[in-house]
């Protein structure tokens, strides 16, 4: 089966526009609908006073390489069906998630 290109967001009537996107991500990859949804666990490390801060990626192990493809796979997914209007709204985040949730409100 052929996947075809995801449904286009112009601005206007974002629920069909979301009914149609959260459909197409799930026949894609459903583990990028997860991300999507409950967003990634990127890299981090946590210092002994317990803060949490992302890893350099000059550290990264496979694994951590794994759940940045799958969250970029996922950003590239959305910008694709996205004008540049609302292209300009969700450029600057660093996760799938906080741009499905700026498109989610706006």
């Amino acid at each position: 089966m052929s996947i075809s290109k995801p449904p286009f967001f112009d601005g206007n009537n974002y629920s069909h526009w979301k009914a149609k996107m959260t459909i197409f991500i799930q026949a894609l990859d459903f583990n990028l609908w997860d991300i999507i949804i409950d967003g990634p666990e990127l890299p981090h490390t946590i210092s002994q006073e317990g803060m949490k801060t992302l890893k350099p990626r000059s550290s990264y192990t496979d694994d951590d390489r794994k759940k940045v493809q799958l969250n970029a796979k996922a950003k590239h997914v959305i910008i694709c069906a996205l004008n540049s209007n609302e292209f300009i709204r969700v450029s600057s985040c660093a996760t799938a998630k906080e741009m499905w949730d700026i498109l989610e409100v706006t």
